[in-house]
């Protein structure tokens, strides 16, 4: 694994510290008035999840971890594990719900997501930031109900509820972000 020091860290890197991987989420050097110049991170831990705080004194050597990404496409649910497919090999695999993360919550079959590899394990999958869905159960919007930004709860076809507008009913297809869950537009 190539060695790089603190000084060339970026967000998104991965590095591998005391047998686990952490991804770079925030990064900032400080160089104070008085005493060595210092690296505070956030980092993620990719299995995990839980975020934390680390500094580092600068030019310390950190191992980068070598990530592969893979365009892969989603064919169905086995059980608890989510099946894949290569899209040059056409090999499958079956990924984790814990790699998938709030990712599983819009997902749907025929999709394609990238999937993050390191050393043959599956550790991530990334999928796009915005995804279409259709609406699957939602309470009718009432007649004179005409309050500005006014929302009601709706069921996707994936099963995660959003906030919608109330004109918004049951077979629309919306825009959805993934990163937050909400609702951006009817399609």
């Amino acid at each position: 694994m190539p060695a790089i020091t603190t000084n060339d860290l970026k967000t998104g890197i991965t590095l591998e510290l005391d047998n686990a991987l952490f991804q770079v989420i925030e990064f900032q050097h400080v160089k104070p008035g008085k005493g060595g110049a210092f690296v505070r991170t956030k980092l993620r831990n990719v299995r995990t999840g839980n975020v934390f705080d680390k500094t580092f004194n600068a030019g310390v050597r950190v191992e980068q971890a070598i990530i592969r990404r893979e365009e892969m496409q989603f064919l169905y649910r086995d059980g608890d594990d989510y099946v894949f497919m290569n899209n040059e090999s056409y090999e499958q695999m079956n990924v984790m719900p814990v790699a998938l993360g709030d990712a599983a919550d819009f997902i749907v079959e025929g999709m394609t997501a990238q999937v993050a590899f390191y050393n043959d394990e599956i550790i991530s999958v990334e999928i796009p930031a915005s995804v279409e869905l259709a609406i699957s159960e939602t309470e009718p919007g009432v007649q004179g109900d005409r309050v500005s930004g006014a929302r009601k709860p709706a069921t996707l076809e994936t099963g995660r509820v959003v906030q919608v507008p109330l004109f918004v009913e049951v077979g629309d297809r919306v825009k959805v972000d993934t990163r937050s869950g909400d609702y951006i537009t009817r399609v």
